[in-house]
């Protein structure tokens, strides 16, 4: 029994783009840094925020060395998203991680589109658990993978050697939820992957979150977080309130148009693109979103 080792606020990286198309490394490290600066624990490169399905196998590996390299000189968490739909391309992507040097954990999302039973899913993450030579953090998100990873399969999950947390975005504080906040080993971080609950699941017993919404506003996730781990409610409902608005306004079009197209007014990264078939974030919500985040910030 131990504390678990995931704890505070983790970014799933966008992926930024240059005018030409390519992947901006530069910015890429850049941003690595600056969110370190900011007191995250560490960084999520090629997660869902990440455009990591449009991304080719060459681009994929260029971010991950970039991103380790700042982890590794700065002393963050690398948590590398690396689920597919299939056991044997997960198995693969998380074996590669051996020669990553300083990878924490491997995200492993629930195995979309095919619709597996919960019996599938639980033995999809104890074989990637058995095979991976880093620890696996379970991605459990139904409303992109059309399955729901129940209570009673996660915290057996929770039990699994070389299992150590969950990214848990069920959409709500759900009864499941609220049993595995409860019910999970100590050792086993839940974080929350929801961004308008992440005070509210770390009150509860999560350790943090991985949260795109702290892209911006970054401190001041930061601080909440430690308010939620701490038990200082009033001073973390205060961020909570104020944080709200920008997690919506910077959700109101598929993720992550509107985070780029806000990075990108800040003058943090080249483009505001993203590749199709997403489109990059209209105007009205690039302002709307620059308000939300201006008001936070004051």
């Amino acid at each position: 029994m131990g504390d678990p080792l995931l704890r505070g606020v983790y970014v799933p990286l966008i992926t930024p783009f240059a005018s030409n198309g390519s992947v901006a490394l530069d910015a890429l490290e850049r941003l690595s840094n600056e969110y370190i600066d900011a007191g995250v624990a560490g960084l999520v490169p090629l997660g869902t925020t990440g455009e990591s399905p449009f991304l080719d196998a060459a681009e994929k590996q260029a971010v991950i060395d970039t991103v380790a390299a700042v982890c590794r000189d700065r002393g963050a968490h690398l948590v590398v998203g690396a689920g597919t739909n299939s056991t044997r391309t997960t198995v693969a992507a998380v074996e590669a991680l051996a020669v990553v040097k300083g990878t924490t954990a491997a995200l492993v999302v629930v195995p979309y589109y095919v619709r597996p039973s919960q019996a599938g899913i639980v033995a999809h993450f104890k074989e990637v658990a058995a095979r991976s030579p880093v620890p696996v953090v379970v991605y459990n998100i139904p409303v992109r993978t059309g399955r729901l990873l129940e209570p009673d399969g996660l915290l057996e999950l929770a039990r699994t050697p070389n299992i150590i947390g969950v990214k848990q975005a069920a959409g709500s504080l759900d009864e499941g939820t609220l049993e595995v906040l409860a019910a999970a080993p100590d050792e086993f971080a839940v974080l929350s992957g929801d961004d308008y609950l992440f005070f509210s699941m770390t009150l509860l017993g999560g350790t943090g979150g991985i949260c795109a919404s702290a892209h911006v506003c970054t401190d001041r996730w930061v601080a909440m977080a430690e308010c939620g781990l701490t038990g200082k409610v009033d001073e973390g409902r205060a961020h909570h309130e104020a944080l709200l608005p920008v997690v919506a306004a910077c959700f109101a079009e598929p993720n992550p148009a509107v985070f780029k197209a806000v990075l990108h007014a800040h003058g943090r990264i080249p483009t505001l693109d993203v590749r199709l078939p997403l489109v990059n974030a209209s105007p009205a919500a690039t302002e709307a979103a620059l308000a939300a985040v201006d008001a936070a910030s004051a």
